[in-house]
């Protein structure tokens, strides 16, 4: 990979758009996006050859792809701004868990198993990414009939934010015990969505990890070793922050 002239390298966008309406985790903030200024209005204050516009924007910390402070599940823990910029840039792998069905947690033998199938080894300072299909199967779908969210109690029609595998407690600390630093996943959160305990954060608060959520185009990069490239903005006392996530490979894979 020519990283350093930047030549023969193929950027894969991991990334959701954002966007007025876009999927949102209940009780986080509705994504609302409006004009700031039109080109006609600010040639027309200006009399410049150059007409400027801009849009303003009101968004979660955690809209669309993005990834989590520690400080969100742990009071203790860092917020966004005082992460390492390694837990969201550094060599990662995708694992195939599209067999482990929407009703079932990703187990130790889940994750080992793709392990064994991508042909890679997850070492200290890895970010592993988790393809289970959720983006796939249902961002673009209309809504359906509304079904209940135990782990918060509420009622959604949305089956992107209800129908996906999420690790167990056990699953998660075994990513962590291998030493990932960033869990990654295209679904909503890395818990199942019938988990009350939340136990991907719980293990991720014990370790001081990362997970970025609502990822997109891990088919793309399913099996394969690569760099990732996920920065948050630099907010103060962040509980986390949108990200543009992107993989970089060699331009022949």
């Amino acid at each position: 990979m020519s990283i350093k002239d930047g030549k023969n390298i193929k950027i894969i966008d991991l990334s959701q758009e954002i966007y007025v309406g876009n999927s949102l985790w209940p009780g986080h903030q509705k994504t609302f996006i409006w004009v700031n200024e039109t080109h006609e209005v600010n040639k027309a204050k200006t009399g410049s050859r150059v007409a400027f516009s801009a849009r303003n924007l009101l968004i979660s910390e955690h809209c669309s792809t993005h990834s989590d402070a520690v400080w969100e599940y742990l009071p203790e823990g860092p917020t966004i701004d005082k992460m390492p910029l390694n837990m969201f840039c550094g060599s990662a792998v995708c694992l195939d868990l599209t067999g482990v069905p929407d009703d079932k947690y990703i187990e130790p033998a889940d994750l080992e198993e793709a392990e064994k199938k991508s042909g890679q080894t997850i070492g200290k300072g890895d970010i592993v990414l988790l393809h289970t299909g959720c983006y796939n199967r249902w961002y673009k779908e209309p809504m359906g009939e509304p079904k209940v969210m135990p782990a918060l109690g509420v009622w959604t029609g949305d089956r992107y934010q209800t129908d996906y595998a999420g690790l167990s407690e056990a699953g998660a600390e075994w990513l962590a015990k291998k030493g990932v630093v960033n869990i990654g996943i295209d679904a909503p959160a890395i818990d199942h969505p019938d988990d009350p305990e939340y136990s991907g954060h719980w293990i991720c608060g014990k370790y001081g990890m990362t997970n970025t959520e609502n990822m997109a185009n891990l088919d793309q990069v399913v099996n394969k070793r690569f760099l990732y490239v996920g920065v948050p903005l630099n907010i103060t006392d962040g509980s986390g922050s949108p990200i543009r996530a992107v993989a970089l490979l060699d331009s022949d894979e």
